[in-house]
């Protein structure tokens, strides 16, 4: 039957690939829809959609085990999608030729499940701290802050020292004002002495004017 014969090339391609071999003609890949629909990721940049290779890399490798554990099930799950294999009889015909080569049973593979599941939250987990220490959200347990670290307490400083010169500024204008409106009143109060004066000698020197030209007209015949 065209099936088993898909089989039995799925398998056997699995296994290989499994032992460091590459296979001569890799059969294409059909992804197994997950179990539940993958979380929408707030605060990514614009266009984000696709994962950089390294960390795929990173995660790959995070994964890889010793050909018996979780990770390598679903290797066999995605091989023997391929063939045309699905649902619940996909994963009864992975599991019984995963356990018929590794002697794996149902809850030493569950439990490797877990496994997997508590290294990637854990890696996640440490990825997530060193993104805080980045960010200057917290202060790493040892070593010096990272450069974003630093520029953004740097930029920390500058704002406070911006926002002192502000209020110094504000002080400054403050004083300035003060100091031309005193400057203002204090003018107009010489200006206004000064006029005064000017009437008092303009009519001191008239009175003198006077007195003198009637002793010259009068006095002195």
């Amino acid at each position: 039957m065209a099936i088993l014969d898909n089989l039995a090339k799925a398998a056997k391609g699995f296994f290989v690939e499994s032992d460091g071999e590459a296979p001569a003609a890799a059969a294409p890949r059909v992804a197994v829809p997950p179990a539940t629909p993958t979380p929408q990721l707030a605060g990514l940049p614009p266009g984000a959609t696709q994962p950089e290779q390294r960390h795929l890399d990173h995660i790959a490798q995070l994964l890889a085990g010793d050909g018996k554990d979780f990770g390598a099930f679903t290797k066999m799950v995605k091989s023997l999608a391929a063939s045309g294999l699905s649902g619940p009889l996909l994963y009864q015909t992975a599991f019984n030729a995963f356990a018929a080569v590794t002697g794996t049973d149902l809850p030493t593979l569950l439990t490797s499940a877990e496994a997997l599941a508590r290294k990637l939250a854990d890696d996640r987990a440490r990825i997530q701290e060193r993104h805080r220490e980045k960010m200057g959200e917290t202060v790493p347990l040892q070593g010096k802050p990272g450069a974003l670290a630093q520029l953004r307490n740097q930029e920390a400083q500058l704002q406070a020292d911006v926002a002192a010169l502000t209020r110094q500024l504000a002080e400054k204008s403050q004083q300035l004002t003060d100091t031309q409106q005193q400057l203002h009143q204090e003018a107009a109060k010489a200006q206004a002495a000064l006029a005064s004066y000017e009437l008092a000698h303009a009519a001191a020197v008239a009175e003198l004017q006077a007195h003198q030209k009637a002793v010259a007209e009068w006095l002195n015949g």
